[in-house]
C-alpha cells in the first residue's frame, strides 16, 4: 500500500494525546501492508455521542488511507461491564437487550466508518470466549498478577471507601486485551481512559507471539456542562442521532470556555480557520461551532436551514416551524410529562428545571412540578427546544 506521510502526520497531529509507540507505529505503517485498526465496543447502551465520534472519524482516515477497521462487538464483555471510571458494578443485561443493542450500535457507527468488506470487519468476542476451555481461560490468567489488576484508580477508590470489588470486575482487561490476540490488532484508537486494558493487550500480543498493537489515544473533552467528559450517564452529551436542532441548540448552552477545545475536537475546520473564529466573539463563535457540528453530521443545507432557524427563534422571537408534537392525556402534570418525553432523567430534575424558570408554555412560566397540563400549545423547554403539546 502507498504511504502517504504528510496526510499521517496531519492525522496524528490533530486530537492526539499520546502513542504508544510512535516508532512501532511508523514501522507498520512503512511495511506497505494494510492494518488491522482494532475497534471493541461494550453495547450497554446503543446511543453513541460526538466524543465517540472523535475516535470513528480518526479511524476513517485510515480507512480512507486503505486500512481496514476490526469492529469487535463485545456481546460476551458487555455481560461483564467494563468497571473503568465506574464506582458501582455494572447491572446485568440480557442477551436480547444485547443482541438488539449491537444492531443500534453499528448502525450509527457505519453513519461515520466507511461500511466495505475491504475495509470494515465485524466481529463478536463471542466467537471465541464461548468456545474456550476453562483450562484455557485459567492459562489466560496466569499471565498476570492480581497487584497489577488491582492498582487500577477506579479498584483503589473503591478499596478506600469500604467498597466492595467483584471478581468479574477484576478479570474484565484481560478479556480485553486477550481481544487484541484473536482480532491481531495492529493499532487501536481510544480515548485515554482505556489506556490500561489496551496496554494489557499488547502484553498478551507478545506472550501468544504477536508484533504488540499501536495504542493511539484520543483526546477527551468536558461535555456539555464543561465538567466531567462527555457521558450518556450524566446527560451531558449530543448524540449522534440528534436531530440538526437539538444538535444546534445543545452546543449553544455550552460555557464559553469549551468554544475553542470543541472547534479542534469536533469539527473538521483547519486550525487557521479555528484561530480565526476564536477572535470573534464568543457567541458569534459558538453559533459557528454548532453549525460546523450539524453539517458534519446532516450536510452543508440542513446546517445553512438550522442556523436559519436559530436566528428567526432566538433573535427575532420567532417560534420556529415544523415543531416536534408531543401528544398529552389532559391533566397530566408538567413533572410526569418531562421526564416520560426524556426531557429530563427525573422528577427532581425537573423540579429544578422549572424552579429556575427553564419550561414556558404560551410565553408564561410553569414554575410547579405539580401543575397540570389542560391546554394544548407551544413550549419551550430549556433554553433552545421548542415542542408542541397536542392534548388527547
Amino acid at each position: 500500500m502507498k504511504v502517504d506521510e504528510e496526510q499521517i502526520k496531519r492525522t496524528l497531529g490533530r486530537n492526539v494525546e499520546r502513542i504508544v509507540t510512535e516508532a512501532e507505529f511508523w514501522k507498520k505503517l512503512r511495511s506497505g501492508r494494510q492494518l488491522r485498526i482494532k475497534h471493541g465496543v461494550d453495547v450497554t447502551n446503543p446511543l453513541l455521542h460526538i466524543g465517540h465520534a472523535v475516535n470513528y472519524w480518526k479511524m476513517r482516515e485510515f480507512q480512507e488511507l486503505g486500512h481496514k477497521v476490526v469492529f469487535l462487538i463485545g456481546d460476551l464483555t458487555t455481560q461483564i461491564g467494563d468497571p473503568t471510571g465506574k464506582s458501582k458494578i455494572r447491572p446485568e443485561i440480557s442477551p436480547e437487550t444485547i443482541k438488539e443493542n449491537s444492531k443500534q450500535f453499528l448502525k450509527q457507527a457505519t453513519k461515520i466508518l466507511i461500511n466495505k468488506p475491504n475495509l470494515l470487519e465485524v466481529r463478536k468476542n463471542s466467537e471465541w470466549y464461548d468456545k474456550m476451555k476453562l483450562a484455557d481461560f485459567i492459562a489466560l490468567l496466569r499471565k498476570v498478577t492480581h497487584a497489577r489488576l488491582i492498582e487500577r484508580d477506579m479498584f483503589q477508590g473503591r478499596i478506600k471507601n469500604n467498597e466492595e470489588i467483584y471478581e468479574h470486575e477484576i478479570i474484565y482487561p484481560v478479556l480485553q486485551a486477550y481481544d487484541s490476540v484473536m482480532t491481531k490488532s495492529d493499532l487501536t484508537i481510544i480515548g485515554t481512559d482505556q489506556l490500561f486494558n489496551e496496554l494489557l493487550g499488547r502484553r498478551y500480543q507478545e506472550i501468544f507471539g504477536q508484533e504488540p498493537q499501536v495504542i493511539l489515544a484520543t483526546s477527551i473533552t468536558p461535555g456539555l456542562d464543561g465538567k466531567e467528559k462527555m457521558s450518556k450517564s450524566l446527560g451531558n452529551f449530543v448524540a449522534i442521532l440528534d436531530t440538526p436542532e437539538n444538535k444546534f441548540g445543545k452546543i449553544m448552552t455550552i460555557p464559553d470556555g469549551l468554544i475553542n477545545r470543541y472547534l479542534e475536537v469536533y469539527t473538521k475546520l483547519s486550525l487557521p480557520e479555528i484561530a480565526n473564529i476564536q477572535k470573534q466573539k464568543p457567541l458569534d463563535a459558538k453559533k459557528r461551532l454548532a453549525y460546523e457540528i450539524v453539517k458534519i453530521y446532516h450536510g452543508e443545507k440542513t446546517a445553512e436551514k438550522t442556523s436559519t432557524d436559530f436566528e428567526k427563534t432566538f433573535s427575532k422571537k420567532e417560534v420556529p416551524e415544523n415543531l416536534k408534537t408531543c401528544r398529552v392525556r389532559s391533566g397530566e402534570e408538567w413533572a410526569d410529562f418531562l421526564v416520560r418525553e426524556s426531557f429530563v432523567k427525573s422528577k427532581s430534575d425537573a423540579k429544578r428545571l422549572m424552579g429556575g424558570g427553564g419550561v414556558d408554555f404560551e410565553n408564561r412560566k410553569i414554575l410547579k412540578a405539580s401543575d397540570q397540563i389542560t391546554e394544548s400549545g407551544t413550549a419551550k423547554i430549556g433554553k433552545y427546544r421548542f415542542i408542541k403539546i397536542l392534548l388527547f
